[in-house]
C-alpha cells in the first residue's frame, strides 16, 4: 500500500473522511494501530534480518500488537520508551485530536421528554408490567427502576421467550423468585403467556377494589404501565394483550414515542410507554450486549466491534463450546483459529470483499434472527451476589 508524504490523519491510518461517524473513526483509529503493529512484530525474512543487525542505529520491531493500540484510544499518553516509536507517537497524537468515545453511545431526545412524563404517570398507576429482553435480563433493567415505582405491584416480563433455551429459563425463573419477584416468560409476537399475564393483572384488580370497596369507594379498572428499554417487545405485547392492533411494532428501537392509553376489556387500563434508557449509561458491558440484541440504535455503534464482543462473550457461556461450532459450520472458517477481532476481519475478507462492517452485521443478524440457534447471553451464576434485580 502507498504511503502518501503529506497524507492526513485519516488518509495514513485508512479512516473515513472526518464528516463520517466519529466513533467509527476513532475506533479504526485504534484498529490500524493494532494492525500495523502486529505486521511490525512479525520476525523478518533472513535477508531483512541480516540487513537490519548491519545497520547500527535500527530500531527493534515492537511487539506490543492490537492491545496497545486499542488502550491508546483510552489514554493517548505513550509509556516509557515509546516516544521513538514514529507509529505509536502518530496514534497517539491524532486521538488526542477527537474525543475519545465508549463503545456503544445514544440518547436521543425523546426519550428525555419521555422519561419525565412517566415518572409523572406512575404516580396514578396500581401496576407495573416490566418488560425485558429474556436473551439478556440483567442488561435490560433500568437502574432506577426500583426508586420509580416504591411499593406498586410489579410482574417481571421476560419476553423472547422462543430465543432462550429452556434451561436457562427455568434458571432465571428461580433466580427471580428467590428474590421475591413474579416473573412470566412471554413471547410477544406469538402471544405465548400473555393469558397468564391477563389473570394476574385481573388478580390485583380484584384485590384493589375489595379495599375501595371496603372504605366506601366505587370500583375502576386497574391502571398498568408497560415499561422497558426499547425494543424489547412492549408494544408487541400490548397489541397482543388488546387482542388487536393498537400500538406500532417493529424490530428495531424508538418505533414508540408516546405515553398512549388503551383499555383492555373493562378490567384495566394500559399506558404504554416508550423505550427508557438510562441518560448517563456507565456500563459500557450492558451497553455492548443491548447493541448486540438490537435493543439500542444502530447508529449508536459500531458493527465489527460489537460482533467482536459478541463472539468473545458467547465463547465464555457454558455452551461456548456447541456455539463455536456453530459459528463455524455457518461461515465455513474455523472460530477456533481466530480471536474474536480476527475472526470479523477474516470473515470480511472471505466472504465481503475485505469489509469487516458487513462481516459484523451478518454475524450480528445471524444471532438476532437464531441462525446461530437460540443464545442466552446472561446466566444468572454471573449474578449470584445481586439482591436488587
Amino acid at each position: 500500500m502507498l504511503r502518501l508524504a503529506h497524507a492526513t490523519p485519516q488518509q495514513r491510518h485508512g479512516l473515513p473522511p472526518p464528516s463520517l461517524n466519529p466513533l467509527a473513526r476513532q475506533q479504526q483509529v485504534a484498529w490500524s494501530a493494532g494492525r500495523q503493529q502486529q505486521r511490525a512484530a512479525r520476525p523478518p525474512p533472513p535477508a531483512a534480518a541480516a540487513a537490519q543487525q548491519q545497520q547500527p542505529g535500527a530500531r527493534p520491531p515492537k511487539t506490543t500488537g492490537r492491545r496497545r493500540g486499542l488502550a491508546l484510544l483510552k489514554d493517548p499518553n505513550l509509556r516509557a520508551g515509546e516516544a521513538g516509536d514514529e507509529l505509536l507517537s502518530d496514534i497517539a497524537r491524532d486521538l488526542r485530536g477527537v474525543e475519545a468515545v465508549n463503545m456503544v453511545q445514544w440518547y436521543p431526545g425523546h426519550i428525555a421528554k419521555a422519561e419525565r412524563d412517566l415518572r409523572e404517570q406512575l404516580k396514578a398507576v396500581d401496576m407495573i408490567l416490566e418488560v425485558r429482553d429474556g436473551r439478556i435480563p440483567m442488561s435490560t433493567r433500568h437502574p432506577h427502576i426500583s426508586e420509580w415505582i416504591g411499593g406498586k405491584q410489579r410482574l417481571l416480563l421476560l419476553n423472547r421467550k422462543d430465543m432462550v433455551p429452556e434451561g436457562d429459563r427455568n434458571a432465571w425463573a428461580r433466580f427471580f423468585a428467590e428474590r421475591g419477584h413474579r416473573v412470566q416468560w412471554t413471547n410477544g409476537n406469538m402471544g405465548d403467556g400473555v393469558a397468564m399475564v391477563q389473570g394476574q393483572a385481573a388478580e390485583l384488580g380484584a384485590t384493589l377494589n375489595a379495599k375501595r370497596a371496603a372504605r366506601g369507594l366505587r370500583p375502576r379498572p386497574v391502571r398498568a404501565v408497560v415499561i422497558g428499554f426499547p425494543n424489547v417487545g412492549k408494544s408487541a405485547l400490548i397489541n397482543r394483550l388488546l387482542g388487536r392492533r393498537v400500538a406500532d411494532s417493529a424490530p428495531k428501537p424508538g418505533v414508540t414515542r408516546h405515553l398512549r392509553w388503551a383499555r383492555i376489556g373493562g378490567d384495566i387500563d394500559l399506558l404504554d410507554a416508550p423505550g427508557i434508557i438510562p441518560m448517563s449509561f456507565k456500563d459500557q458491558l450492558a451497553a455492548q450486549r443491548l447493541a448486540m440484541c438490537n435493543d439500542i440504535g444502530e447508529a449508536s455503534y459500531v458493527d465489527s466491534l460489537v460482533a467482536a464482543a459478541f463472539l468473545g462473550t458467547v465463547r465464555k457461556l457454558p455452551s461456548g463450546a456447541a456455539i463455536s461450532r456453530r459459528v463455524t459450520d455457518r461461515y465455513k472458517l474455523g472460530f477456533e483459529d481466530y480471536q474474536e477481532e480476527e475472526y470479523v476481519h477474516a470473515l470480511g475478507d472471505k466472504m465481503f470483499n475485505q469489509e469487516p462492517e458487513r462481516a459484523g452485521q451478518r454475524i450480528l443478524k445471524d444471532f438476532r434472527t437464531m441462525a446461530l440457534g437460540k443464545i442466552c447471553l446472561e446466566l444468572p451464576h454471573q449474578y449470584a451476589d445481586r439482591k436488587d434485580v
